[in-house]
């Protein structure tokens, strides 16, 4: 019997013996912090869905940015709002897109700063949809060739990392390569690999005004039933030249993530999305739980299950409390 021998409690006994054997450890250096960028000037717009989150113009964005930097956080994660919409989401890949004046403006500003632009047509498109629609469902190839030029221009603005967040089949490949031929070999490739048709995406679409005008996106985003096609997802990524992989949702595919990281050893992003963080904040709101126990702990869980890099709208306050000494 191991018991009085053994007494698990010992290593608990005092705040030092808790921090020598703790298992996995928050910081800072682990967050990306998405931001939504939109046209004109002044605008600080708040998005009711989630508290705390604001559509930004570029010079309010740049105080943002601001904030971030003296908070160490290493990088951001930028959404556009664009100017008009139509049916090919035209100013995802325009040259003076609200996306790349953004990241030309953030790369003088701050050029250590990670800038991570998202890849994807449906903030763009006056449908809603992430790609080409034709006969009422999404074109993969045709969507293809727009999000090689809309990656294309983010790299040529200055961005440092492109994030295709559709789910075309072959995309990262055609993205690495169009990269490599114009001389971004540097440019490195975050692909959402595992993205699910999940309902946790709510809150964003209010912020983004990205909803589907008709249908939905399960013909190309994941099930929601399945994880083994999450690995097979994964594993075509990293062949087609990916650096970084990406479960999303990051709440309700732990269990995904820990599958990921235990068959690829590879850098693992995980996106604690919209409703994930909505919902924290509306029971915060409330009074029902203490917002940042909750918020380290659902973090430090993402981090426990496996992933190295977690995008969250939450992170500007994590780094606050972390670098307060708030404990994990």
């Amino acid at each position: 019997m191991a018991f009085p021998l053994q007494r698990p409690r010992r290593l608990r006994s005092s705040e030092a013996i808790r921090r020598m054997v703790r298992e996995t450890g928050l910081a800072v250096d682990d967050l990306i912090y998405p931001l939504f960028v939109t046209h004109g000037e002044g605008v600080a717009r708040p998005v009711e869905a989630m508290p705390g989150v604001y559509n930004y113009s570029i010079d309010r964005l740049l105080d943002e940015v601001a904030a971030v930097a003296r908070r160490q956080i290493p990088g951001i994660l930028l959404f556009g709002l664009p100017a008009g919409k139509d049916e090919l989401g035209t100013e995802a890949y325009s040259t003076d897109g609200i996306v790349q004046q953004a990241v030309r403006a953030i790369k003088k500003a701050h050029p250590g700063l990670l800038v991570v632009t998202d890849i994807c047509l449906c903030e763009y498109t006056s449908h809603g949809h992430c790609g080409v629609v034709r006969n009422g469902s999404v074109a993969n190839d045709e969507t293809i060739e727009l999000l090689v030029q809309t990656a294309l221009s983010h790299a040529a603005a200055g961005a440092d990392v492109v994030a295709p967040s559709d789910m075309m089949d072959g995309r990262v490949g055609a993205i690495r390569a169009a990269l490599d031929a114009k001389g971004n070999d540097q440019v490195l490739i975050m692909a959402y690999s595992a993205k699910y048709a999940s309902a946790f995406y709510g809150p964003f679409r209010e912020a983004a005004g990205s909803a589907p005008q008709f249908g939905d996106r399960l013909s190309y985003q994941m099930d929601p039933a399945n994880a083994r096609e999450a690995l097979r997802e994964v594993q075509l990524d990293i062949e087609e030249g990916a650096d970084i992989i990406m479960v999303k949702p990051a709440l309700a595919y732990l269990d995904v993530i820990r599958l990921v990281k235990e068959q690829f050893h590879f850098p693992l992003a995980a996106y604690n999305v919209s409703g994930e963080y909505s919902m924290v904040k509306a029971a915060a709101q409330k009074g029902w739980i203490d917002e940042k126990k909750v918020v380290l702990e659902l973090l430090t869980g993402i981090k426990r299950a496996g992933a190295e890099i977690i995008l969250t709208y939450h992170a500007k306050d994590v780094a606050q409390w972390l670098q307060e000494g708030v404990k994990t």
